[in-house]
């Protein structure tokens, strides 16, 4: 799940996908020893935590003291093609909680299967929803996002 969501971070980001997994696990068993209600409930506070870690990530590098919009220069010629699409955390952020005070079914879907790479068959039997309303629920999301 963080090697897909560390692949999906945009290119002049540096988090590695065991930077992403460590920093998780800290923070969902590091201070307090935390008990799971369901496979459901484990997977939605693993995708809460690693969106808050690439969300305080992007924060970070958009300050001012850190260069904030500056362009990264090419320090030699080559050119390297990347084909996964880059993605706006910030942006992805605010549109989430828009669609979380809309529908928290709905967001929760969206953060399952963006943060954690959860199929649809998966995120409806983690959220007790049909794969039909699942489907559905996942393209209303995307449009609104």
């Amino acid at each position: 799940m963080a090697h897909a969501m560390a692949a999906r971070e945009r290119s002049d980001r540096t988090i590695q996908a065991t930077d992403l997994v460590h920093e998780a696990y800290l923070r969902l068993f590091g201070k307090s020893a935390s008990e799971w209600n369901s496979r459901a409930h484990f997977f939605s506070a693993a995708a809460q935590a690693m969106r808050r870690i690439l969300v305080e990530q992007a924060r970070r590098h958009a300050t001012a003291r850190r260069g904030g919009g500056r362009q990264r220069e090419p320090i030699d010629d080559v050119t390297i093609t990347v084909s996964v699409q880059e993605v706006d955390l910030l942006a992805l952020d605010e549109a989430l909680d828009r669609l979380e005070r809309e529908d928290p079914t709905k967001a929760a879907l969206v953060k399952l299967r963006y943060f954690t790479g959860m199929t649809i068959p998966q995120v409806a039997e983690a959220l007790d929803i049909s794969p039909k309303t699942a489907d559905r629920y996942w393209a209303y999301s995307r449009v609104q996002l």
